[in-house]
């Protein structure tokens, strides 16, 4: 995941995203940057010799690192959550690294995080997705500039389940 989103913002070498993704051993970067690659989520943007060796950099593979519902189909409820896992650890890693800045300013850099429960019926639910979609669509088509900051935005879309109330005692018990 955090290879993914390193290669978000653009082509990078193996050596950049070392540096990006310091604390990822470089035999443990090196090893998924083969799974990402035979999986075929990222790809082989350029290569140039460099001292003796060809340095490759490396870019997503257009429409690859999104996961769609074919390709979670089948997957356990263990791997669900090994995923859901990972997602969560990368925003974590994420909010850490925000917090290492010198200065912290959360509403000035747009920082927020909410969790609300919305009461929606299927048909409201798919209006609001696409809705959602079309809004989203041309904004993350837009390339690194100067004047633009990398932001990310995350989702998390479930049905709510209420926490089960406590039994009353009765006057039976």
């Amino acid at each position: 995941m955090q290879i993914i989103r390193a290669l978000a913002n653009g082509t990078r070498t193996s050596k950049q995203l070392l540096e990006t993704l310091a604390e990822i051993p470089q035999a443990t970067l090196y090893r998924h940057l083969g799974i990402l690659l035979k999986a075929g989520i990222i790809e082989v943007a350029a290569e140039r010799p460099v001292r003796g060796v060809i340095e490759r950099s490396y870019a997503l593979a257009p429409g690859k690192a999104v996961l769609d519902a074919d390709d979670l189909a089948g997957v356990s409820a263990e791997d669900h959550f090994r995923y859901f896992s990972m997602f969560a650890a990368g925003l974590l890693g994420e909010f850490s690294r925000y917090l290492e800045r010198d200065r912290i300013d959360l509403q000035a850099d747009g920082v927020g995080y909410r969790e609300v429960v919305l009461n929606l019926s299927d048909c409201e639910f798919r209006d609001m997705i696409t809705d959602l979609q079309a809004l989203l669509r041309p904004l993350v088509a837009n390339k690194p500039s100067k004047r633009r900051k990398a932001r990310v935005l995350a989702t998390v879309l479930m049905p709510y389940d209420a926490p089960k109330q406590p039994r009353k005692a009765s006057d039976d018990d």
